[in-house]
């Protein structure tokens, strides 16, 4: 029995008559179509639901048009759909799993929960069977959120608001919300082929699916924002030529739009809003939404695997799209809110380590199965490689504090499936003690924000000395080297999704988010930026040349840099969303790739060093090092497989290091590199050196003689727009060449041969 509004139990109200449910069985959770007993089909449903006094399954099917095809639109959006419901009493419950198995229903078919128990808020306990709720196992969801008042479990416009979460509404929800999909099981995936790129070979390149396909001309319109559009050799053709060797995904999983979006005529652009953790999203299909979804993210995922290219998902299990205590009852809040959810010693909020208002309880053994059985599901059916966890300091979280001996952590450690794919932290959550940057248990891969904000400084004339930045060039030894990590346990990155663009990066220092509705408050501030001598855009072509050096010189050292470099879709050709730097909410062109870029010779330039750049870090084992490097003489004429240099051919000093200087320079030793072949033979490979130069003016830097080289080759240089016009031979080494204001050179080292005499200056005049 559950309670009603004024507290006296009431009998679950009787739909149509039921047809016959049989007891099924409790695992595995979700619907799953299959043969029952005497070989008769349909479908087994199971709910974790441990708090619960009773559980109805709704079936529904349209009454204008046949069950499994789309109605039409009955009334525009938000207008409740017009629905046949049929409900089912489960009477089975196993393990606090209610279960039944339901002949006849075969996929395509629509469904949903109604949870009965006690409307106690003030417990925590929130059972309103009037709200129909999504499984939380759903593998297809049909419809999308709206979130009319409806939806919310308690009366959403109660007069006193400091009470209105505590009082119950009795609206029934069902007209309003997505259902659940039975989907068909069986996939072959005997064709597919996972690339499995080494950690250290891997270039990760983070892209919005709808995003990154909305404007590309090579793909059909009716394709565009979609898995299949993504799938197509036009999208795929740009990024294997590229060079990258993984796509990473903001937000697939089924997501909802908030209502402070909603009533500003806005919609959740990035996703970060999960409701639906085994569901590709609805709104990026181009097949369908009765289940035809999961079939054409399967098949994007072939397509990007034929190519080499490995696909991670960008995953938010930390909180889910219902909110705080006003949010709208969706899914887990019906299902048992004490249990799912983290909640304060007023067990009417909730605990909020993730600034959206809730925070999962990944503790308790229930959740816990609902984040690895999902993980699980998107490797092993789905087909996917990896995962980056948004916010993965909530889940490492025990009771209260951050704890690397977790549950959470713990159980992936151990995982057969799991352990085996890669696996990326976002090392912090918004609270007390959630930075957590370098402290990620070996098997974990982290972003390192520590990189993107030394790079940053360094190319703005802000960073006091060069120490951090010799860490972070080098694979960031001081926070990883513990555990047997490796260099590419360290994610770098310049720029995320969350942020600035790289274009942006140099065009503008505030902030420009006046199109999300919030007064300009949203985002950070703290963006380390500089705008070249100009806010946005210009004519001035000095400035504009400028923004074009700086943007190749971030873009050089974050691929030049050790560890896992991660680019963002458009960088590299120059994507602007006009100083937005939280384009969350932006699904239009300021979110979206403008391929058009690329009719530009400059951003097209831009892109070719891109690919210039990765296609030597693939040749170079020394330039994507698999350890760390020593710093020690590697033989008897001292050569060190990592030196550094002042602007004068110098070794460092400590002095140096502590000084402040606009110069460094960097020598990759490849004779005596960590790495061996498979039979464990030696691996050798060629040296070079990097010169970062962040001054105002010209510099002119000493090459270093022997034993480091006894010439230099030019490869790179960041002053020149088109590196096919890089000058080619060598300079003798011992002699100064001047380098350009702002530039990078990267140089081969040489052992003998012809060179140049006289010092060159490198690159247009400043």
């Amino acid at each position: 029995m559950a309670a009603g509004v004024n507290g006296r139990p009431r009998t679950p109200r009787a739909g149509p008559p039921p047809a016959a449910v049989w007891p099924g069985s409790s695992e595995p959770l979700g619907a799953r179509f299959k043969p029952g007993a005497e070989g008769v089909s349909g479908t087994n449903f199971a709910l974790w639901a441990g708090g619960a006094e009773a559980v109805e399954l709704c079936l529904f099917d349209d009454t204008d048009g046949a069950d499994g095809e789309a109605p039409e639109d009955p009334g525009g959006e938000g207008a409740p759909r017009r629905e046949r419901e049929t409900r089912h009493l489960l009477t089975e419950l196993t393990h606090e799993i209610w279960h039944g198995f339901v002949p006849g229903v075969g996929p395509g078919r629509r469904y949903g929960y109604r949870v009965h128990g006690r409307w106690d808020p003030w417990t925590g306990a929130r059972w309103n069977p009037s709200k129909l709720l999504l499984d939380p196992y759903a593998r297809a969801v049909d419809g999308d959120f709206t979130l009319p008042p409806e939806v919310y479990g308690h009366v959403r416009d109660w007069p006193q608001q400091h009470i209105a979460d505590t009082v119950r509404d009795e609206r029934d929800s069902a007209p309003y919300v997505p259902k659940g999909v039975v989907v068909a099981d069986g996939d072959d995936w005997s064709d597919d082929r996972r690339p499995k790129t080494p950690w250290a070979d891997s270039v990760i390149y983070e892209l919005h699916v709808r995003g990154f396909t909305m404007r590309h001309p090579g793909i059909p319109e009716r394709l565009r924002g979609t898995y299949a559009g993504l799938a197509h050799p036009a999208a795929v053709e740009h990024l294997a030529g590229l060079g990258v060797t993984a796509v990473e995904l903001l937000p697939v999983h089924q997501f909802a739009h908030e209502d402070h979006l909603l009533r500003r005529g806005l919609r959740n652009y990035w996703g970060y809003n999960s409701i639906g953790y085994f569901a590709p999203h609805a709104g990026y299909a181009a097949s369908g939404t009765r289940g035809p979804q999961v079939g054409e993210f399967k098949r994007m995922v072939r397509a990007l695997h034929a190519a080499g290219i490995e696909v991670i998902l960008d995953v938010v299990y930390n909180h889910t799209a219902e909110g705080g205590e006003l949010g709208p009852t969706l899914s887990l809040r019906g299902v048992d809110n004490r249990r799912y959810y983290r909640l304060q010693g007023d067990a009417r909020r909730y605990a909020d380590y993730t600034g959206c208002g809730n925070t999962l309880h990944v503790v308790q053994p229930n959740v816990l199965r609902l984040i690895t059985d999902s993980l699980r599901y998107w490797v092993t059916e789905m087909g996917v490689d990896g995962f980056r966890f948004d916010l993965a300091a909530a889940l490492a979280r025990s009771m209260h504090d951050v704890d690397m001996l977790s549950p959470f952590l713990a159980v992936i450690a151990q995982d057969p499936v799991l352990r085996r794919v890669k696996l990326i932290a976002e090392p912090w959550d918004v609270g007390s003690g959630g930075y957590q940057v370098g402290a990620f248990p070996p098997l974990w891969t982290e972003w390192n924000d520590r990189y993107r904000d030394a790079v940053r400084d360094f190319w703005r004339g802000a960073l006091p000395d060069v120490r951090d930045l010799g860490y972070r060039l080098s694979g960031s030894s001081d926070l990883y080297a513990w555990g047997g990590r490796r260099p590419y346990a360290s994610v770098n990155f310049v720029t995320a999704h969350d942020g600035f663009t790289l274009r942006d990066l140099v065009s503008y220092e505030q902030k420009h988010n006046e199109a999300n509705g919030e007064g300009n408050r949203d985002g950070t501030s703290d963006n380390r930026s500089w705008n070249c001598g100009a806010e946005g855009p210009t004519d001035d072509p000095g400035v504009l040349a400028l923004r074009r050096r700086q943007l190749r010189n971030l873009l050089t050292t974050l691929l030049l840099s050790t560890g896992v470099p991660m680019l963002v879709a458009g960088d590299e050709m120059g994507r602007t969303q006009g100083g937005n730097n939280n384009a969350y909410c932006q699904d239009n062109a300021t979110g979206w790739v403008d391929w058009s870029l690329l009719e530009d010779p400059g951003w097209r330039a831009l892109r070719d060093l891109a690919g210039r750049l990765l296609a030597l870090r693939r040749a170079h084992p020394v330039l994507r090092s698999r350890a760390f490097f020593s710093g020690r003489p590697q033989g008897a004429d001292g050569l060190r497989d990592l030196a550094w240099f002042t602007a004068e051919g110098t070794e460092m000093t400590r002095a140096d290091w502590y000084a402040p200087k606009a110069t460094l320079g960097m020598y990759l030793s490849g004779r005596d590199i960590s790495e061996r072949g498979p039979r464990g033979e030696p691996v050798t490979d060629d040296s070079f050196l990097a010169v970062l130069h962040a001054g105002e003016g010209p510099v002119r830097f000493t090459l270093p003689g022997p034993p480091w080289a006894d010439a230099y080759e030019f490869l790179v240089n960041t002053a020149l727009e088109k590196q096919d016009a890089a000058p080619g031979g060598r300079r003798r080494a011992g002699s100064p060449i001047a380098v350009r204001a702002r530039s990078v050179l990267l140089l081969r080292a040489r052992s003998q041969g012809p060179t140049a005499p006289t010092p060159e200056v490198l690159g247009p005049k400043n």
